[in-house]
């Protein structure tokens, strides 16, 4: 399972329960970094999801551990950096996967949903890696990558809320890298339209149509995958990318802005 560019290293993946933050765990692992896999979550039998992952790197030959904090509160975060650093004795690489919000048009937005979306998107990241610095000065390639959005890069209707924190989460990423160079890297990827669990579920209920129309809209022809996400955070997480930092890297197969062209309508007086 070891190929070794980060043997040794240890590494905080948060929201890696599923989905891409699962994928990017895997692929941290593969090549010997030293896992803890951060989720909240649970399966639709109770399980806790984080030690679902965990179990997957045991068994392939990986190191990990499972953390099952609420990352919405400030102890929760600690206790995530702390376990990695007494289980593991120091900490390289943070990948902040975690992230998301619901967005409704302008007028049926609440303040309340856009300061919980900008907590989960942006808060909760800063808080992590703020409580990680001291130790991520002790490394010797310390690096956090972040994981943003396309939609944050445009103004679409119907998207408000996303792409507003989304956005926030990527400038975020510029700032934590100009105040943590040159001992600490931070980048961001910028997913597009990733065929996770849930966009499969939800493309299914819209019939074949609407992903033909993704699939022409994109230059790839394809919508992404989780492993095309994990690939790029491996990319910036490993020595490859030691001299890039301040990056918002864009993996969305080079698809149009407007993907699916959304039809709302015109305020009305």
């Amino acid at each position: 399972m070891v190929t070794g560019r980060l043997q040794g290293k240890v590494a905080v993946v948060t929201g890696s329960g599923r989905g891409i933050g699962r994928c990017e765990a895997m692929a941290l692992a593969r090549e010997g970094a030293m896992i803890v896999v951060s989720d909240f979550g649970k399966d639709e039998l109770g399980r806790d999801l984080a030690v679902l992952v965990t179990e997957e790197i045991l068994a392939a030959g990986g190191k990990a551990i499972a953390v099952t904090e609420n990352l919405m509160t400030a102890e929760g975060a600690k206790r995530t950096i702390e376990a990695a650093k007494n289980t593991f004795g120091g900490l390289d690489i943070i990948v902040n996967n975690a992230g998301g919000s619901m967005s409704k048009p302008f007028l049926e937005t609440s303040v309340e949903q856009i300061e919980k979306s900008f907590h989960f998107n942006v808060s909760v990241p800063f808080e992590l890696v703020r409580l990680a610095t001291p130790h991520l000065l002790q490394s010797g390639n310390a690096c956090v990558v972040n994981i943003s959005s396309v939609a944050g890069q445009h103004a679409l209707r119907g998207s408000f809320t996303h792409s507003l924190t989304k956005n926030s989460k990527s400038h975020l990423t510029k700032l934590m890298a100009a105040e943590l160079a040159p001992r600490i890297r931070v980048n961001a990827v910028l997913p597009g339209a990733i065929e996770t669990d849930a966009l499969a579920t939800y493309l299914s209920t819209r019939g074949a149509e609407i992903r033909d129309t993704m699939h022409a809209n994109t230059l790839m022809r394809r919508n992404g995958t989780p492993q095309d996400i994990a690939d790029a955070v491996l990319f910036l997480a490993s020595p490859a990318a030691c001299w890039i930092t301040g990056k918002l890297l864009e993996v969305d197969g080079g698809a149009a802005e407007n993907l699916v062209p959304k039809a709302l309508p015109d305020l009305q007086p």
